[in-house]
């Protein structure tokens, strides 16, 4: 433990027990200069003049610090026998750290160049050894143009502080008149401050003092503010409005009967404080930030104004561990893949973001929701392989994410979504750990929620059909569903590329330490999940196909009959089918019911428990089915009700059309008998036999007049002479018919 110059140190026992700070330390000498900070009273140097009074009258006067100064030369063998003895120990003062205002900055300019001498130590020292004190560089300074008090005060500044330039910074300028101090207007107490009204200062030109119409502030009337003010309930109403609630709750306090009501007695003018005083008591009286709770709810306080107090991949130990998943209206309207002029509405986006990289891990669109099922289907998007998801929309994959995501270990969701028992189910078999934000608390999970906004900001802009729904006004908001041009498949590609861009581009600086950066981690969503599991942090969870298809896909049972396996109408095939006759035993032994696990964003295919094997039965949609592989379910079931929609007109088409042909049907028959009846009322003579009637009934309506008749016809010798008269006579009408013409 060195006593040099500039330290400080205490005498624990002794005649000089005290705190010191070395001036100068000379080793040849054999003394060391010390400056006591803490003199005792009795070795002050008393002043002149009348006796220091036992109680200041003025007590606001602040006293001043006392003035250090006075050279002790020690010796250093009796400092050093104190320091072996452990009477010695070295302690540490510090300045208060404040910012300068501009003027007090200019003083402190000037005392830094005046007392340089002091701050040079090899001058100082010098000056020092031959004066024995610092009168000789008190003497140098004062030379320059400044007096000996100003000197002294500010050596004495740098004994207290230490022999630095910032210690003699000047105190601060904006305490100056105690501030924070209350004073209040009390009766027998000082008078109201602040400039005169009008009338004091014309009765004041008349030689009068007028006392002021509005008093000042008391202490009275600051608690009854104060205490009125906290009978309203938060939020508070503007301050208008705050203000009169809080003279009629405590400042009218007189009534009158009148006609059986009570009405009022108005206080007379400086009975109550005005609406600046009131104003002023509770800006002065109640903190900002509590100010600030008052006029909004916890809870919007809590998700908009709070303080960020941490970061939302505390806690989590790496990539692919923790997922938070939300779900959204889409700000635009589709169209539908059946008839693109029918047009279906706003989609619900299902958007699952990893929290330690903030990449987006998987989405989904549909038609139904929010619930746990198409949460379900959203996770069964981000667990199962890119290829088939993007076979299943129509998209053409670009991998962003490597490796692939598999399912996380915790998920972050809706309350609504988590409190529902299937939820439950899916977690106790899927998902270790599970949890929820707070009601109406999605600053919880905001990461989430700005990736919604990115998605809705990018598409206003591009998309035909999408909305502004970030406008205030609701006028403003523009609706026209009839500009939609995307159909569902289509925009689930747009929305893949947005953020697929968005894993790739994003920009993540802030988020690269020391050692990524040293790595050469490119900073995005995706190479913050690359660098996670390369270096071993991130979490992968192997879970087959079979169990994400079972527990995450919905379920519908679907019939096995003599055309195939059918559900909802369309016909589904699979080569092990074929093979195992399913068919041929339906239709031989009758139709049986199968569990259908099935993708709500495509019918290409299907998907059952293998028979007789492990696994699942991968059925793809038949070409001779009524449906496309693009259309969704829903898009299908919309097709089946619209055709369902027309059954009652196209029976009443069909009956109407059987009415009319019965009708004609009657009329002929009707029309036959009429001609019948005639014709066998004007016959006379032989009837012909059957067999006659039918030979020239058949004779007549011979078309080919050169027909060879069929090798089976027979050889009756009748038979043949009236075919060569029929013959004939064709040949003759066609004959007569071309000289007509």
């Amino acid at each position: 433990m060195d006593l040099i110059h500039n330290a400080s140190f205490r005498i624990l026992d002794g005649k000089d027990t005290g705190i010191y700070r070395v001036v100068l330390d000379e080793i040849q000498i054999g003394k060391t200069a010390v400056v006591r900070l803490d003199p005792p009273e009795e070795s002050r140097k008393a002043k002149g003049g009348r006796k220091k009074l036992a109680q200041t009258k003025n007590k606001r006067k602040k006293a001043p610090p006392l003035m250090l100064g006075e050279t002790l030369w020690l010796d250093r063998n009796e400092l050093q026998a104190l320091k072996e003895g452990v009477e010695i120990t070295l302690i540490d003062i510090e300045q208060e750290n404040y910012a300068l205002s501009p003027a007090d900055e200019a003083v402190f300019e000037y005392r830094k160049s005046q007392m340089a001498p002091f701050l040079d130590f090899d001058h100082f020292r010098e000056m020092v050894l031959i004066h024995k004190g610092i009168g000789g560089l008190v003497n140098e300074v004062v030379a320059s143009g400044c007096s000996e008090a100003f000197v002294r005060k500010n050596y004495s500044l740098l004994c207290r502080y230490g022999f630095t330039e910032s210690s003699l910074r000047p105190n601060r300028s904006s305490k100056c008149g105690a501030p924070n101090v209350a004073r209040p207007c009390d009766p027998g107490g000082r008078k109201k401050a602040g400039a005169k009204t009008i009338e004091e200062k014309v009765a004041l030109a008349y030689g009068q003092v007028v006392a002021p119409e509005q008093p000042g502030m008391s202490s009275m009337w600051t608690t009854a503010i104060l205490a009125a003010d906290k009978r309203i309930p938060s939020p508070k109403p503007p301050m208008p409005e705050r203000c009169k609630q809080i003279v009629e709750s405590a400042f009218i306090t007189r009534y009158r009967q009148v006609d059986g009501k009570l009405e009022l007695i108005e206080p007379a003018l400086g009975d109550y404080p005005n609406a600046r005083q009131i104003r002023r008591v509770l800006t002065r009286e109640i903190p900002r930030l509590q100010r600030l709770l008052e006029k909004t709810t916890k809870g919007y306080f809590a998700r908009s104004l709070r303080g960020l107090i941490g970061r939302n991949w505390k806690g989590v130990v790496g990539p692919g561990h923790t997922w938070a998943i939300d779900s959204s209206i889409g700000d635009i309207y589709l169209r539908s893949s059946v008839n693109r002029a029918w047009i279906i509405g706003r989609p619900i986006v299902y958007i699952i973001v990893d929290i330690w990289s903030t990449a987006i891990v998987g989405f989904y669109v549909c038609l139904d929701g929010p619930s746990w099922a198409m949460a379900k289907v959203a996770l069964f998007c981000a667990t199962a392989a890119p290829e088939l998801i993007g076979e299943l929309w129509g998209y053409e994959v670009m991998p962003s994410l490597y490796p692939a995501p598999t399912m996380c270990a915790a998920l972050l969701c809706d309350r609504g979504e988590y409190l529902s028992k299937a939820a439950k189910i899916t977690g106790a078999k899927l998902i270790p750990c599970m949890s929820y934000a707070p009601p109406y608390r999605p600053d919880l999970k905001g990461l989430v929620e700005v990736i919604h906004r990115i998605e809705k900001d990018q598409q206003y802009y591009f998309v035909p059909g999408a909305i502004d729904q970030r406008r205030v006004e609701f006028e403003l908001r523009q609706f026209d569903p009839t500009k939609a041009v995307l159909t569902i498949p289509e925009y689930v590609a747009y929305l893949y590329q947005i953020f697929t861009t968005y894993n790739l581009t994003a920009p993540r600086q802030g988020r690269l330490d020391a050692h990524m950066a040293a790595a050469g981690v490119f900073p995005s969503p995706a190479g913050l999940w690359r660098y996670g599991h390369e270096v071993g942090i991130g979490v992968r969870r192997n879970l087959s196909f079979s169990e994400l298809v079972t527990n995450l896909l919905p379920t519908e049972p679907a019939h096995v009959t003599r055309r195939g396996v059918m559900l909802l109408g369309m016909q589904y095939e699979s080569p092990t089918v074929d093979e195992q006759q399913w068919t041929a035993l339906a239709r031989n032994f009758g139709a049986w019911d199968i569990q259908a696990n099935y993708f709500p964003g495509s019918v290409s295919r299907i998907w059952t428990p293998a028979p007789a094997s492990t696994g699942l039965l991968d059925l793809h949609l038949s070409d001779n089915s009524t449906a496309s592989p693009e259309l969704t379910f829903d898009e299908a079931i919309d097709a089946f009700t619209v055709g369902k929609l027309g059954n009652a007109q196209n029976e009443h088409i069909r009956l109407m059309m059987a009415l009319e042909s019965r009708q004609k049907a009657m009329d002929i028959i009707a029309r036959a008998k009429e001609l019948t009846a005639e014709a066998i009322q004007k016959h006379s003579g032989t009837m012909p036999s059957i067999t006659e009637a039918r030979s020239l009934e058949s004779a007549i309506f011979m078309t080919t007049p050169d027909a060879v008749p069929p090798p089976d016809q027979s050889d009756d010798p009748a038979r043949a002479a009236h075919q060569k008269m029929m013959s004939a006579l064709f040949a003759a009408a066609n004959a007569e018919g071309a000289t007509h013409e």
